[in-house]
Parts: C-alpha cells; structure tokens; sequence
C-alpha cells in the first residue's frame, strides 16, 4: 500500500484502506461453559479476537477447591483448573484459526502449557497457534499482585517461554509488557514509558544471560515482545506517548541490542483504554470517554494499535453484562467501518505540537531510565521499592488534585447535579452479577477429573516438574506433560512454590504524602486530636486486603490519607486471609479495620472477617470500600459492616471524616 498525495492506494492504483486492528473485548466469568457460550456469541457479533479474563485463583496459583479460592470463584475472570476446563471453554472454537490474549502472568507458563496440551489433543499444528500470555510479572509487583515466586525465579520462568515458543510455537508472544496497570497504578506518561521499557530491558537482558539463542534468534525473540498499553483520556497526549514508544523502541533494540531487522525492532502492541477514569457517577458519561480514549489510539496511523479492547460504560459499577460488551465492540466497527479513518496517511505527520510533545516525552523517560539502571535495573528497582513508591506518589497527587478541584471529572467534582441514568434502570440495575452457585459446577469438574485421572501420571509428571525446577531445565515440557496428566492449576503452581519459595514486595506506602491542605483536612484533624484527648491514643486504623484481589490502589491511598489526617496505620498490603486481618487488629488494639475488595467477593469475605471478630470476641468496627453495587449495601450492613465506600467517594477526607465519627460514637475498649 502507498501514499500518493492524501489518499490511500493499493498496488493496482485503486484507493485502498489500512486493515482494522483486532477487535477484542476483555471477557470470561462464572465457569468454562459460560464463558465459551460468551466467547461464541462475541465472535459471532463480529470480535476478531479473544482476550480471556482468568479468576484471581486461576491467577494466583491455586485450584478452585483451596479455601482461599472458594469466594473468588468465576468473580472476575474464568476459572481454569485442569485441562477439562480448556476443553470446555474452547469447545467449537478452532483455536488454530484465533489471535488468543491470555491476561495471565504468574501462571502463564502453566495457560500456555495447557492451549498447547489442547492443540496436540486436538491434532492441530502447535506452530500454528497465535497469541499473547501477558507475562510481565514486573507489573503484578508494582500495580496489580496476581504474582507468585520471587522475580528471579519469574524472569526464568518467562525466559522458558521464550526459548520454548520460538523453536515450537514461533507466532506466541511468550511476555506481555503491560503498562495499561501502571496507568492504572497512577503512572504518568513519562512513567508509564520509562518502567515499561526497563522492564522489556529486563526480560531482553535475562535472554541473553541464557545464552541459548544465536544472534538472528535473539532478534526473533526481540520481534515476539508486544506491550499492552492504557489509553487515558488526554488524547493528544496518549497519542504522542505512543509515537513515544515507538521511537524509543526502535532506539533502544537497535543500540543497545543491536537488532538489525526493522521488522524485529517494530513496536507491536494492543491497548485497552483506561478503566481507571471511568466513574460511578452519571455512567452514562463513561461511554464518551471510552470513545475519545480509544481515539488516541486509532486516529493517527503512525499511532495506531493491532489490537483494542474496550471496558464497558458500567465497569465502575461492576461486572458488565454481555450487551455492555457489545455496545463497546460497535465502537469500534463503527469507528473502522463507517468512518474514513482507515483511508488516509498519518494526519499528525509534520505537526509542530506533536513532534515538540514527543520530544519533550522521550527525554524525559530517558532520564527515568537512566536512574533504574543505575540503580541496577527494573529488578533492583523493584525490590529497593524505588518503581512502587513513585507510582504511589503519583496516584496520591493524582486524587489530590481531584480533591483540590485542579483536575475536573465531570459528574464526581464537577456538574454533578444530573438526572439519574436510564442505563441503570433495568431490573438487575444494569450490571452483570456472577450466580454464586455456579462455582459449584466449576469444583464438580475439578473433583470428576481428580476421580478419573490417572493418580500415576499425575505424580509422576509433578515429580519431573520439581526436578526440573530444581536443576534449571526448561519448565514447558514438564509443564505440558502435566497439562496432559490432568494436574491442576494449583498443584502445578505448589510445586514451583516448594522449590523457588513465595514473594512480597515493597507496598511502596513508607514516606508518602498527600498534598492537600483544605478546610476538611483541618476539620478531620481537629477530630482525630480530639480522639486523641479522650482516649489518651490517636485512632489505629487496620488497612486490610483480603483474599486473592491484588489491586491495592485504593488500599494504599486510604493508608496514605489514613495517615495525612493523622491516624495510626497498618497496611501490610495484599492477599492477607481475614484471620489474618482481625488478628492484626486485636494485637495491634486497633480502633477500626478498612477493608478494600474490588473483586466482587465482599459479601463472602464479610462473613469470614465477622466469623474471626466473633472468635475473638473483639468488638471492631469495619468498614468497606470498592467496586460494590448499592444493591448489596444492605447484606453487608446486616453482617455487620458500619459504612461502605465506593469510587463516587472520591473526597478523601469526607471518607476520613466519616470513619472517625464511627470511631468517636463507637465504646473504647479498656
């Protein structure tokens, strides 16, 4: 295809078109055979591709019958155990024929291990398989926790991949590098850029420490790194970030790694538009933002993603339903196919204010570049916590602002008197909730396949797993063994657990401060002083992250307030059990316990958090906040739970107020 004037060709001299991205959307829940009836119906509608969402479970290394597990079942993602679940969930889907994204990341060997024990089932030509494993566990670290093993045990695990996948499956990208999170985290574009090209140098350094590819090898595994990016609301300056991307990465794979092919140094990547913008108030709204976001991404050629997928009006609310889904997939057709977009050249190409906006973004993402390897690199910059702590920093001066008025959100800090949406006006107050007891259909699966299975093999396989761990031999052909002999999710992940260990890293909440000075935060203080006065303690508040949920967001701004109005805090970041928690509380004799879910398991883990209360006999006001719809505010009062917080209480400090009027009104213990 040429460029001849402003119009498109092709090579008959016919006006021509670019071809559309991908069209995905981000989908699986409850179970394997729903979520492929789902998937079956996308693609129908006109999807391209899938992007299968993974239960936290799935993600974090357990099986669905683990008693960590049991309240997350099919919540945000599908659940997968053993390979039954993949038969079930691709069933009438020819997976040679899809372009499959996996949002997985310390599991991804063992999802990968598992398409590849199905297309070998299947009979297909494993070669043939297309797709991502997102992989990039320097993310889960530092914004969204879904990680399992120490980073240097991750990175040979994704190193695995990469030696395994282009000898056999040559069209997978093995890694991911995601920095939609980091975005999501509070990642400023000069971060977002910085952090996740150290982390590509990460991964790219730790191939060539193996030394087991040749040079033209080495640049394949280069061509294989795709990056997954957030396309925030402030387009102009999404799009230049892209442009940014793009030349850095050409800079840094041609210098640096001296990748000669311009293919195998082209950056390739898919976006999500930012979810973290959207609000709970008048959620009508969020449909116009996900359509300007998405134009960031798809306006100018040189800027233009291979693949999109969209959140849905109601994600702020919760999960959205199947017709949410849809309205977000039209977007984009009616954006590739009833448009003109697709028949022009580059429109920014010799812009002024591009070209100075992309300079100016590739300096100084240089610079933030040039301190992490200083530092030793995207590693060391994550066990120092130097990665955590910014991104932290940044999001606390991001809701400052929104606190001060100085960034507007229209509908939450301005022009919020509204009438209300007749989107949500539907009988299931139109969001998608999970059946709780279609979990059960997920253990019935699991407890069939660990009845039939061969218990030989399946000790056998797991036993070559642990050796070769333990001898640093590539994991993939034990793992697709195992895949073959009917392990589980869990029992795969166990293994590797026993030989490399487990990780918690920095919560990066140490030092931080809120810049925000108002009238409420003297009114809040003045409070607490005079908690102070009559109890002879400040008030202890207990930031709690319960179960598998690793978006610690909102937990860590709550502690970073918490402290700003002049609580004591403790906040020991995620996937604590509620004992866990309410034993923390009790010795720490603390005054309250904040409990963050974002993962629609707050009704379950109520109950457990008010079941060790009782065991303890410890009289403890708890508070929840996160992605809860009001239709469940009422179940959790009754539990027991003295307020709830969701995104519509932006207002940190009215949020800080409101707990230590419950604290004040509430019995001093002795």
């Amino acid at each position: 295809m040429e460029k001849k004037d402003h119009i498109l060709y092709d090579k008959s001299g016919n006006p021509s078109k670019e071809p559309a991205w991908i069209f995905r959307t981000y989908a699986g829940h409850t179970n394997a055979k729903e979520s492929n009836e789902l998937f079956r119906k996308n693609l129908a509608k006109g999807q391209t591709g899938l992007s299968i969402a993974f239960d936290l479970p799935t993600q974090c290394g357990y099986s669905s019958d683990h008693s960590i597990a049991r309240p997350e079942i099919g919540k945000v993602g599908v659940p997968i155990n053993t390979l039954e679940d993949f038969r079930i969930l691709f069933d009438q889907i020819p997976i040679e024929e899809m372009n499959t994204s996996m949002t997985i990341n310390g599991t991804s060997m063992w999802l990968l291990s598992l398409y590849v024990a199905l297309a070998e089932e299947r009979g297909e030509d494993v070669s043939k398989l297309q797709g991502t494993t997102q992989n990039d566990i320097i993310k889960e670290y530092l914004a969204r926790g879904t990680y399992i093993f120490p980073p240097e045990h991750s990175i040979r695990v994704i190193v695995d991949m990469y030696e395994y996948c282009l000898k056999k499956i040559p069209k997978w990208n093995p890694s991911n590098i995601c920095s939609y999170h980091l975005q999501e985290a509070g990642a400023t574009p000069v971060q977002e850029l910085a952090f996740a090209l150290a982390t590509a140098m990460a991964i790219l350094d730790a191939i060539k420490e193996r030394n087991c590819f040749t040079h033209e090898e080495f640049e394949q595994c280069v061509g294989r790194i795709s990056f997954f990016v957030n396309a925030g609301i402030r387009f102009i300056e999404e799009m230049c970030k892209m442009r940014s991307f793009t030349e850095m990465w050409d800079d840094i794979t041609a210098k640096q790694y001296e990748v000669k092919s311009e293919k195998f140094r082209r950056f390739r990547y898919g976006v999500q538009v930012n979810s973290l913008g959207l609000t709970e108030e008048q959620p009508e709204n969020n449909a116009w933002r996900i359509l300007i976001e998405a134009l960031g991404v798809t306006l100018s050629k040189d800027a233009r993603c291979r693949a999109l997928q969209l959140p849905a009006w109601n994600e702020a609310l919760s999960l959205p339903r199947p017709w949410d889904q849809q309205w977000s997939l039209r977007l984009q057709q009616v954006l590739a196919y009833e448009t003109d977009l697709l028949e022009y050249p580059d429109l920014f190409e010799g812009s002024k204010v591009i070209e100075s906006k992309v300079k100016e973004l590739i300096e100084n993402a240089n610079k933030e570049i040039q301190k992490i390897k200083e530092m030793g690199g995207a590693i060391r910059a994550i066990d120092n916590g130097y990665m955590k702590s910014q991104l932290v920093k940044s999001q606390a001066e991001r809701l400052a602002k929104i606190n001060n008025n100085e960034l507007v959100i229209v509908g939450k800090n301005k022009w919020k008197e509204g009438i209300p949406s007749p989107l949500t006006n539907d009988p299931d107050g139109g969001i998608f909730k999970v059946d709780p007891k279609s979990a059960e259909q997920t253990l019935k699966v699991l407890a069939e396949v660990k009845a039939k299975r061969d218990p030989k093999r399946a000790a056998e396989s797991l036993a070559r797993l642990e050796e070769d761990a333990k001898n640093g031999k590539n994991l993939m052909y034990a793992s697709i063994e195992c895949a073959k002999a009917l392990v589980s999710t869990g029992e795969w992940a166990d293994v590797l657990r026993k030989v490399f260990g487990e990780y918690r890293p920095a919560t990066g909440v140490e030092g931080q401060k809120l810049n925000l000075e108002t009238e409420k935060v003297a009114i809040v203080r003045s409070k607490v002083e005079k908690f102070l006065k009559d109890t002879g303690a400040r008030p202890k508040i207990v930031v709690g992250k319960p179960g598998l949920d690793g978006h610690s967001n909102g937990a860590e701004m709550i502690a970073v307030s918490a402290k700003h109005a002049g609580f004591d805090v403790i906040y020991s970041g995620i996937r604590l059990t509620p004992e866990d928690i309410v034993q923390s509380a009790v010795e720490e004799n603390a005054n309250v316990i904040g409990v963050s879910i974002l993962s629609g398991s707050h009704i379950e883990l109520a109950e457990q958090i008010f079941q060790e209360l009782k065991h303890y006999k410890a009289e403890i006001p708890v508070v929840f906040g996160g992605i809860i719809p009001a239709s469940d505010f009422d179940t959790l009062k009754k539990i027991g739970v003295k307020a709830i917080f969701t995104p519509k209480d932006y207002d940190l400090m009215d949020v800080m107020e409101k707990i230590i009027d419950i604290l004040s009104k509430a019995p001093v213990a002795a």
